[in-house]
């Protein structure tokens, strides 16, 4: 089941780069984007229901320009699959370019995303569900 859950993040990330959306067949309507363990983060800490995640997603991309995600890997935890990602961009108030890796660990329940939480330090998001990097 856990290589599974792998490949449904993975279809996720594959939808969201050909759509700009959640795939509404592997994302349950409770989905919680979850930003409380993304050290520093200074804004809401959790966006409720898929709703909750594409207004979080509105607001973020709509602060780059020349935006990029790129899945560097995915890591099997059981339930739960740790994704290391990279992103690039420009800040469009300060023009400032970004190239960061961050990393999310996603809790997959019944073939469905049922949460994401966002960890700035790939190595806390591996400690958090007792991985080594």
């Amino acid at each position: 089941m856990s290589e599974e859950n792998v490949q449904i993040v993975q279809r996720g990330f594959e939808h969201f780069q050909a759509t700009g959306g959640f795939p509404p067949d592997t994302v349950d309507p409770e989905f919680v984007w979850d930003m409380s363990t993304f050290r520093g983060w200074p804004e809401e800490q959790t966006y409720p229901g898929v709703e909750g995640g594409e207004r979080f997603l509105r607001a973020w991309l709509a602060a780059w320009e020349d935006w990029r995600l790129e899945v560097e890997s995915l890591h099997d935890a059981g339930d739960k699959v740790v994704a290391v990602v990279r992103q690039q961009g420009r800040a469009k108030a300060t023009g400032m370019r970004v190239d960061m890796t961050f990393a999310q660990v996603v809790t997959v329940r019944d073939g469905q995303q049922v949460r994401m939480q966002m960890y700035a330090d790939p190595s806390e998001a591996f400690e958090a569900v007792g991985l080594s990097e």
